[in-house]
């Protein structure tokens, strides 16, 4: 089910951060989020709505800055898109419930996949596992 609200909604649910990389498909500077050094079991969902999109055990230290993960805990959470900003072309990663901004997809991965999920630690939240 799709999650959809006003601009003003989003404003009051997300810190401005979080706001600014989910809604207005902005970038945290590499090594400053909260997530990218951490390697707690447990699953990474969506910061603005919930939904899980990423495994610890698929973690990984790209030596990026982001977290990176191999793939998404279910592929339709998320969605893939073209993005030609910033004079490049990319595949950007989208939350298929809310439409967040996540990050980038990027074919330099590890086995099994060869992808790296790069993602914005301000698009997700943390539960670790029991």
């Amino acid at each position: 089910m799709k999650v959809i609200k006003s601009e003003q909604q989003w404003r009051e649910l997300l810190s401005p951060e979080s706001y600014q990389v989910t809604r207005q498909k902005g970038t945290e500077r590499a090594f400053t989020g909260e997530y990218w050094d951490h390697f707690q079991p447990g699953i990474y969902t969506c910061v603005a709505c919930g939904t899980p999109l990423f495994a610890s055990d698929t973690k990984f230290d790209a030596g990026c800055g982001w977290p990176s993960y191999f793939e998404p805990l279910n592929p339709q959470n998320v969605r893939e898109e073209t993005d030609t900003s910033h004079g490049m072309v990319r595949t950007e990663v989208l939350c298929n419930v809310c439409d967040a901004h996540l990050g980038h997809v990027f074919p330099d991965g590890p086995p099994p996949t060869g992808l790296r999920y790069c993602i914005n630690s301000l698009s997700l939240r943390f539960d670790p596992a029991e």
